[in-house]
């Protein structure tokens, strides 16, 4: 794709290599985007010029924002914290149902109004009292410099790092990303290939592989999330082969979410996910074997609830983003027989509820 690239957008990288051809080959994932000088790849936000692969988008961002840590979602690290959240442009899937498509999907580099570095970021998370700074709205894989220097910077401020991704990378960069991730909600959008080809213009097993990863080799703290969509990913068949996987390769203590669709992007004639799918894809799960089964864009108590592996107590109750209850001990323990749940806890000392605040930053 051509489309000019200014002095000013061009941060190097370094995954990328040169063809026979004279093209380069962008190794950031597996859509090895071959690009001619002037040219961007399918993400837009990385393209060639100089003859090297640069990154357009590093220290610019569609904006900031504090959430709580629950919005991401993360149900067993650190809950009712605050995440400092921020995204830039562009994405390297093309998913029809994207929910955050004016972001991901633009290519209005004007939109890109907010700048700061890594350090500016850092030092306004912590001014701002965040436990983590999670990379999210788009995925950090296309603005893979900018997070991991931001990454950097955050644990030099005592931060916790979360990306929110489709896990859609290469393995020498997720080897880098994930050794700089405290936690990642990854997204398995469905558990077919056809599913991930007609609808994300990708493939399946990149994902398996990078979840594989990041929970048997990393320290990272890992999450799933699957969005539900009507006629597409939902029947029976596949929500059962998706949950027997997770439970088989991953283990039984992966949070699983999953979340209702709403039509949007190129989907508009989908109709919005039945909070009863929901239910009964949770049931699905929670007969596989998994422990801890959630739902996410509905008010549903029973499926917000996190439960003791052992004897089954409810030690965190929560409506949506908000904590109703909390009964872990600090060392994150069901205070009833002891046994330590699977997940990142501390001192619970309230919660930072459903807020959404908008944060500038001033220019650095």
């Amino acid at each position: 794709m051509d489309e000019a690239i200014h002095a000013d957008e061009r941060h190097p990288t370094k995954h990328w290599h040169k063809l026979d051809d004279g093209r380069i080959q962008c190794d950031i994932c597996p859509r090895d985007c071959k690009m001619r000088e002037g040219q961007r790849g399918a993400c837009f936000v990385r393209g060639v010029a100089d003859g090297q692969v640069v990154l357009t988008t590093y220290g610019r961002s569609s904006g900031f924002c504090i959430d709580p840590i629950e919005k991401k979602p993360l149900n067993h690290f650190f809950p009712g914290s605050s995440v400092f959240s921020f995204g830039t442009a562009g994405c390297n899937l093309a998913c029809k149902f994207c929910q955050n498509w004016d972001i991901s999907k633009s290519r209005d580099m004007d939109r890109l109004m907010d700048n700061a570095s890594p350090d500016g970021i850092a030092q306004s998370a912590k001014k701002h009292g965040c436990k983590s700074v999670a990379f999210t709205y788009n995925d950090p894989v296309v603005f893979f410099e900018y997070a991991l220097d931001t990454a950097d910077a955050c644990h030099a401020q005592g931060l916790q790092t979360v990306a929110v991704t489709a896990g859609y990378i290469h393995d020498a960069p997720r080897r880098e990303l994930y050794a700089k991730m405290d936690a990642a909600n990854i997204d398995l959008k469905g558990f077919t290939d056809e599913f991930y080809v007609k609808l994300c213009s990708a493939h399946l097993q990149p994902i398996l592989d990078t979840l594989i990863y990041v929970q048997h080799e990393t320290n990272c703290w890992l999450e799933i999330t699957t969005l539900l969509i009507p006629g597409h990913n939902d029947s029976d068949a596949e929500l059962a082969a998706l949950s027997k996987w997770v439970m088989r390769e991953l283990g039984p203590d992966v949070p699983l979410h999953f979340s209702a669709f709403h039509p949007d992007w190129k989907m508009p004639d989908v109709s919005p996910t039945p909070p009863a799918t929901l239910t009964r894809a949770r049931r699905i799960a929670l007969d596989a074997g998994l422990h801890h089964v959630y739902t996410g864009n509905v008010h549903d108590l029973e499926g917000g609830i996190t439960y003791c592996t052992s004897c089954h107590a409810s030690l965190i109750e929560r409506d949506w983003y908000r904590i109703n209850a909390y009964r872990l001990t600090e060392s994150g323990a069901c205070p009833h027989c002891h046994t330590i749940l699977a997940g990142c806890f501390g001192k619970f000392s309230g919660q930072f509820g459903r807020m959404r605040i908008p944060v500038q930053i001033a220019l650095t």
